[in-house]
């Protein structure tokens, strides 16, 4: 019979006997699903006080590198590293840790900085940018191919200029000047026409062409 040619109190028979037999189940699921939203809601309300409290830090240490305290950039960096290190502020950090490392002279204290900053980071931006660093910092140490080798596996990311530019240096390093200047005029073309750093690009490339001239006269 179906439920809708019931009178209504055969209805009310029904729904209170339905009722009956799973009242239970029905208390239970409620309950659970209480539950599920209570934790939900404490889980991001939890993750909210961590990026702040993040962000607190990362603040207190971009503040000592600008005083350039060293010390304190480095005790900033440890606490971001050993409690936030599920947060961009950590890998932040980290590239702040390995700026002051090199103005003070501790390379090799900021290509570990750096390449913790790369290990850790989530997204594919942070992965370029701190890439970048690192492969920068193994360019200065001399060594082209792993900057090289590492410029190839980053993600572009919005950065192509950025990479082009520093494959270019690399190649440049190595005396392949025909890639160097293959790489700097990708870089051009990438940039904006408004861009800082476009002139200093092109000096880059002037000094290239320069260079030839005067090993062909």
């Amino acid at each position: 019979m179906a439920f809708d040619a019931l009178d209504e109190h055969e209805q009310g028979e029904l729904v209170r006997k339905w009722l009956r037999d799973n009242g239970s189940s029905i208390i239970i699921g409620v309950a659970l699903g209480l539950l599920l939203i209570f934790g939900y809601q404490q889980w991001r309300s939890h993750q909210a006080r961590h990026q702040a409290e993040a962000a607190v830090q990362y603040d207190a240490l971009g503040k000592a590198v600008q005083a350039k305290d060293a010390a304190a950039v480095a005790k900033g960096y440890e606490l971001l590293k050993s409690d936030y290190s599920d947060t961009a502020y950590a890998v932040f950090g980290a590239m702040r840790q390995a700026e002051s490392a090199l103005g003070n002279g501790d390379k090799s204290g900021a290509l570990a900085a750096a390449s913790w900053a790369y290990e850790h980071s989530g997204s594919d931006a942070l992965k370029t940018l701190a890439g970048l660093r690192l492969a920068r910092l193994k360019l200065g140490e001399g060594d082209a191919q792993a900057a090289l080798d590492l410029v190839g596996k980053l993600p572009t990311a919005g950065f192509g200029a950025m990479l082009d530019e520093l494959r270019g240096d690399a190649l440049r390093s190595q005396g392949k000047a025909a890639e160097a200047r293959s790489a700097y005029q990708a870089a051009l073309q990438a940039l904006d026409p408004a861009a800082p750093n476009r002139s200093a690009l092109e000096m880059k490339l002037n000094d290239i062409a320069a260079a030839a001239e005067k090993k062909n006269s």
